[in-house]
């Protein structure tokens, strides 16, 4: 080891840091990194750290690259992870300070020792919420934790994700500290139905967070060749299109020697496994259309122009309006029923091809339909309210008035709202 800086050799610094009259580390493990590497070193507060004030390195190591996502100096890092009140041991006089006063242990002295938080203390650490799941789901833990399973899980997963959505939107609406930390919130949530599942998973010997990171990892740096390797891609077409297709290679195998494939000669032929075949039926159905066309559209499947999509809109909706016709027009609000439970499911059929190419037409103009139909929900909400309101402050009631009433007052809300924005 060598000390780049030439104030304080590494050696001296251990030996000061190991003094029992200076600082007593506990057994085990500890971590020494320089002042200035501290943004580039994955910490784990649980473990004792000595902090150099000099550069270390070893030799024929090439400096690291600071970790991505890490915001803030090397001091204020510290305290966020160990907090402002922490205390640290100045190296070599054995002076105890403050982690809020260490800014003036940066400039003399050899550096510092941070003793270890307990788990339950080192809240910022990646490794706090892993040991939290374990922790609760010990036999003397938490009784629901321990109740819970992969499928009592999966319902949370959907209802954390579309609360991180709605966190996303507030956030674009109206960015703030208070939107940004709602998010920050929200995404903890998402993360913690991943820890959850992955402790699940660890308990029965099938994978555990270290496979899941590693995987995540691998996929994406294959997915991105022309980041990763010698591919190219110099728009986000080309890039969709390399990425399914470098997917359509993944199923493919998986699929060897899946039921459905043939052996010949000792040679296995893959099962047929279609490219829409990962898109789970459990995703919204705006949503599942839109990802079922776009990998239809990454292999080549598309109109070539939104011409094309605009004339489809008028052919679907004319076969909506001849199905419904030859269900004899039902209405549940007059009462009048359908033809018959077939014509009824066909026009139910053609409403469903409408929906599919309003969500392509959104798709193809860059909007999404799911957010798109989300907004008109949260206007609807907006303007009704402003009709109960106005009808209230007028004394009409809303059950006994008619619709030319109620539509007078839904175009004044809509005035009064557009006049805002």
């Amino acid at each position: 080891m060598t000390d780049r800086g030439g104030d304080a050799p590494l050696l001296q610094l251990l030996t000061h840091a190991l003094q029992g009259s200076t600082v007593t580390l506990q057994s085990g493990s500890f971590s020494v990194v320089s002042l200035e590497s501290i943004r580039a070193t994955a910490i784990d507060p649980t473990q004792p750290l000595i902090v150099s004030r000099a550069p270390i390195s070893l030799e024929g190591q090439t400096p690291r690259a600071e970790l991505p996502g890490r915001r803030g100096d090397a001091i204020n890092l510290l305290i966020r992870l160990y907090g402002p009140d922490h205390l640290i041991t100045l190296l070599p006089e054995g002076e105890k300070i403050r982690l809020a006063e260490a800014a003036r242990a940066t400039d003399h002295g050899d550096g510092f020792v941070v003793p270890p938080l307990a788990p339950l203390a080192a809240l910022a650490s990646p490794w706090a919420m892993p040991w939290i799941s374990a922790r609760l789901r010990a036999p003397d833990g938490c009784p629901w934790d321990r109740e819970q399973t992969h499928l009592t899980l999966a319902k949370h997963l959907i209802e954390e994700s579309w609360e991180l959505h709605d966190a996303i939107e507030a956030q674009a609406a109206n960015p703030s500290e208070k939107a940004d930390a709602a998010m920050a919130e929200e995404l903890g949530d998402v993360l913690l139905q991943v820890i959850l599942h992955t402790q699940l998973a660890s308990e029965r010997g099938a994978f555990d967070l270290t496979d899941v990171q590693e995987r995540l990892a691998r996929k994406i740096i294959r997915r991105h060749p022309h980041v990763f390797g010698d591919g190219t891609a110099e728009t986000s077409r080309e890039v969709q299109r390399t990425w399914e297709a470098i997917k359509a290679e993944e199923r493919a195998e998986r699929a060897q020697g899946e039921p459905g494939g043939s052996t010949t000669a000792g040679e296995t032929t893959p099962a047929f496994k279609s490219a829409l075949a990962g898109v789970s039926r459990g995703l919204p159905a705006l949503s599942a259309s839109r990802e079922l066309q776009d990998r239809a559209s990454a292999l080549g499947y598309d109109w070539p122009t939104l011409d094309g999509v605009l004339e489809k809109l008028d052919e679907e909706l004319s076969e909506l309006s001849e199905a419904l016709t030859a269900a004899g027009n039902p209405d549940s609000i007059t009462g009048r029923p359908a033809s018959g439970p077939a014509a009824l499911a066909a026009a139910q059929d053609e409403l469903g091809d409408v929906i599919a190419v309003l969500v392509n037409l959104g798709r193809r103009s860059g909007i999404d339909a799911e957010a798109a139909l989300r907004g008109a929900n949260d206007k609807f909400r907006r303007r009704f309210s402003e009709v109960e309101r106005r009808a209230a402050a007028r004394g009409i009631a809303l059950k006994s008035a008619d619709f030319a009433t109620l539509d007078a007052l839904w175009d004044e809300a809509k005035a009064v709202e557009r006049s805002q924005s």
